[in-house]
């Protein structure tokens, strides 16, 4: 037993009373568990882009017994997709000084960009001069052009609820934060898709 005249230890205690109850950035976990999602998605886009790359060395004619797919659907898409970056960085630069208003347009214009963007992929997908089921360049195309139309109409879902969100008193804090992340998916939203482009339109006119 200790002596009696041994001074009583108290637990160390942390005192967190001073730190932020929303962080922004790498500091949020959210963002990081998005980071990980685009890793894997990312990778799985890879993986279609070595496949496709594979089927272009297989083939001396590109693409293989098909038409070219039509460029105007594809090349709309393109020019949305580059501009559509500018609301989303409004919303990512406007999120952290809680200005909601900021935050509340922005969303409306990227939810417009991103409404556009699907129904321009409606009408790419009736210009690819080919059907799934033709031959393996034509599931490729089909495969890497609806994979990223998930992502679009994924993001085009989020970014709508947000926006909603955006209209009631609950559009603070953690939400703003949620919204800054949206912007980040986003970006990966518009990489994707002109790498996606790049492929589709490019290769079979110019590699």
């Amino acid at each position: 037993m200790g002596s009696l005249n041994e001074p009583i230890r108290r637990p160390l205690t942390l005192d967190v009373s001073g730190l932020p109850s929303v962080a922004f950035g790498h500091r949020n976990t959210t963002w990081l568990a998005n980071v990980f999602y685009m890793a894997i998605e990312g990778m799985m886009f890879a993986l279609m882009f070595a496949a496709y790359f594979y089927l272009r060395t297989r083939s001396t004619d590109w693409p293989p017994g098909h038409l070219p797919p039509g460029l105007r659907y594809g090349a709309l898409n393109a020019l949305v997709f580059v501009v559509s970056t500018i609301p989303a960085w409004i919303v990512k630069r406007r999120a952290p000084d809680c200005n909601r208003r900021a935050v509340r347009n922005g969303l409306l214009v990227l939810a417009l960009f991103a409404l556009a963007a699907t129904v321009l992929r409606v009408f790419e997908f009736s210009a690819l001069n080919c059907r799934w089921t033709d031959d393996a360049y034509s599931s490729t195309v089909w495969v890497l052009i609806g994979i990223h139309s998930g992502h679009l109409v994924t993001e085009l879902i989020e970014t709508l609820v947000l926006l909603a969100i955006s209209f009631t008193p609950k559009m603070e804090g953690t939400r703003l934060a949620d919204a800054a992340i949206n912007s980040d998916y986003w970006y990966f939203v518009v990489v994707t898709g002109l790498m996606v482009d790049f492929l589709i339109y490019g290769t079979t006119r110019f590699l």
